[in-house]
């Protein structure tokens, strides 16, 4: 063990060093001149110097409650607080957001300008009454909608486990990114086409004669062949 003295002069400093340099050219016999460690240097040999050990550091309690704040906010420990639920008429657009476990939304003063648009709603339904030009449900589970008569088209983007219902006509169903989707369609909407994209578990319900819904399932898989020319693609033989 090599014991260094510290001393405050800075010839004192070059001094030593040039006696180390001195000492390492002699080779083996540097050796020579280090100073024993004696029984009353060593820590296991001298309890008072175990006493005078440096201690581990310990955060005050203010550093510590900071962290623990710093920690919670971190690992998502405090949930942000919900968003007001909505229902109201910017300019020519309905907006529904944030209603959760409201079965009871009504837009009724509507008209053929005007447009929904249907924002993160759950365990909710919503009936739109009237002509409107479009309707968009997004980001919405398990979420029923309830309309009569739509000009451009119905948007189901990014939900979740929801039911649409169309009283009257509709020309259009856009179904995109969405697993769980029930379409019940009106007798005067029988020839309503519907597009779906990255979607999955899409049901069509068609009234018959009497009144009641007969089901229908969208296919998920196809199967795709080249005929020499072109692509052809059609449901599988598994597809349900």
């Amino acid at each position: 063990m090599l014991r260094m003295e510290d001393t405050s002069k800075a010839g004192g400093e070059a001094d030593a060093r040039s006696a180390l340099f001195a000492d390492l050219n002699k080779g083996g016999s540097v050796t020579s001149g280090l100073k024993k460690v004696t029984n009353d240097m060593k820590t296991h040999k001298n309890p008072a110097l175990r006493l005078t050990t440096a201690q581990p550091y310990k955060p005050s309690a203010a550093a510590q409650v900071s962290a623990k704040t710093v920690k919670s906010f971190g690992s998502g420990g405090d949930s942000k607080p919900p968003k007001p639920a909505k229902c109201a008429l910017e300019g020519k657009k309905w907006v529904v957001e944030h209603q959760h476990g409201n079965k009871n939304v009504v837009i009724s003063d509507t008209n053929q300008k005007q447009t929904v648009y249907i924002f993160n709603c759950d365990n909710s339904t919503i009936q739109v009454k009237g002509k409107l030009n479009s309707i968009s449900l997004d980001n919405c589970k398990k979420t029923g909608l309830v309309f009569e008569d739509v000009i451009s088209a119905i948007d189901v983007v990014n939900c979740k486990s929801v039911q649409i219902q169309v009283l009257g006509k509709v020309p259009t169903i856009n179904v995109d990114k969405t697993d769980g989707c029930m379409m019940y369609l009106s007798k005067d909407s029988l020839k309503t086409e519907i597009v779906s994209a990255k979607s999955s578990e899409m049901n069509v319900l068609i009234p018959d004669a009497s009144g009641q819904f007969k089901e229908y399932v969208i296919p998920e898989q196809f199967k795709t062949t080249f005929d020499g020319k072109k692509l052809n693609t059609s449901p599988s033989d598994i597809a349900g």
